[in-house]
């Protein structure tokens, strides 16, 4: 028997959020019309969508700063979207906002990235006409290369967030691609920051490049110095900086009409945000790590090295055309579209292999222990 008044109970629910939370009901949709599913409110789908995906599956084996890393408790792309979308789903539902959508950008945001991590996305973006951005990628894997070539079809909210969670380096808040509409989109944004911050210091110290003892000072003063006194000083300054997204308080709107992907109100629609001592903390805490981890001598070491197992893997498919898988080979798109999508899908051991097999040298740094 089957029971159809599940999501409409489900999405009664979501009225009980935040006035300027997004309702899947008020979704713009998807670029494919579909039947609703009788049991689950769409953001749902779209969460689900993902984690069966191929694209979710090989996150595992990808690189998030450290390659083929000398022990298990280093930090993968999987690891790292999973703490995004922890940290993101505890930040939404503080602030009534909705979790289901948060979760699925959360899970979505990093399906594009290249082996290698940002080396590989370097790589790409030299070769590639018109540039590689992970963030781009990321939405052409859930739009056209899951489910051999379909695509996932997932509503045009989470299709946003994933695009617009990119950063430039200088503020984790700085627009780049844009802001997202939705709050939830903006929340992802940030946690994606909060996670790979401090997972990072973590690696690094594992790796032996920084002590605890080599954090700026200012950052530590205002953040805290292990890693959960500072995850716990960042959600909760983000909820609190951000507290009026909840609706609640003096002079707060509870209108319904509609706005985009939500809901327009007679007050200004928050934003997500940090507040300023916070913000410059966690800003000067990224610099440190650009400066003493991302770029030095052992991560340039590995980082050229991954360049040039991208660049040759990409050169040789282009060369070789016909080596491609056939979900690759598109006649109405430029022949290096298709390559540079099948190089990014790579994961980190399948990439050093088809290196090898290609007669180059075998990879030592790849192959450290």
């Amino acid at each position: 028997m089957l029971h159809p008044e599940v999501r409409f109970r489900l999405e009664e629910a979501e009225e009980r959020l935040s006035p300027f939370a997004s309702k899947s009901r008020l979704s713009r949709g998807r670029q494919r019309p579909e039947a609703p599913s009788l049991v689950r409110t769409e953001f749902q789908r779209d969460r689900d969508r993902i984690i069966h995906s191929k694209s979710f599956r090989r996150l595992k084996h990808k690189t998030q700063v450290f390659i083929a890393p000398p022990g298990d408790h280093y930090v993968t792309r999987l690891t790292h979207t999973l703490e995004v979308s922890q940290i993101a789903r505890t930040i939404a539902r503080a602030l009534n906002l909705n979790e289901d959508l948060t979760e699925a950008i959360g899970l979505g945001h990093d399906l594009g990235h290249t082996p290698f991590g940002h080396a590989g996305e370097e790589a790409l973006a030299e070769l590639l006409p018109g540039g590689f951005r992970h963030n781009e990628q990321s939405l052409r894997v859930v739009d056209l290369l899951e489910k051999d070539g379909e695509g996932l079809n997932l509503t045009w909210e989470v299709r946003e967030g994933i695009l617009k969670h990119s950063k430039v380096r200088e503020d984790i808040l700085a627009e780049g691609w844009g802001t997202a509409s939705t709050l939830e989109g903006q929340i992802c944004k940030v946690a994606d920051s909060v996670a790979y911050i401090n997972h990072d210091i973590g690696d690094a110290i594992r790796a032996g490049l920084i002590t605890e003892e080599d954090l700026p000072g200012e950052a530590v003063a205002v953040l805290g110095r292990n890693h959960s006194q500072r995850i716990n000083t960042l959600v909760c300054d983000i909820i609190d900086s951000s507290w009026a997204a909840t609706g609640e308080g003096e002079g707060s709107s509870t209108g319904n009409e509609e706005q985009g992907t939500g809901n327009e109100h007679a007050l200004p629609f928050p934003a997500i945000s940090m507040s300023l001592p916070v913000l410059a903390a966690a800003n000067l805490l990224r610099e440190f790590l650009f400066q003493r981890v991302y770029f030095s001598p052992t991560s340039e070491r590995q980082r050229v090295e991954a360049m040039d197992i991208v660049r040759t893997l990409y050169n040789s498919f282009l060369l070789h055309p016909d080596r491609l898988p056939p979900e690759f080979v598109r006649p109405s798109e430029d022949p290096t579209r298709g390559v540079a999508d099948y190089v990014a899908g790579m994961t980190d051991p399948f990439a050093v292999e088809l290196y090898e097999a290609l007669g180059c040298p075998a990879i030592k740094v790849m192959r450290a222990s």
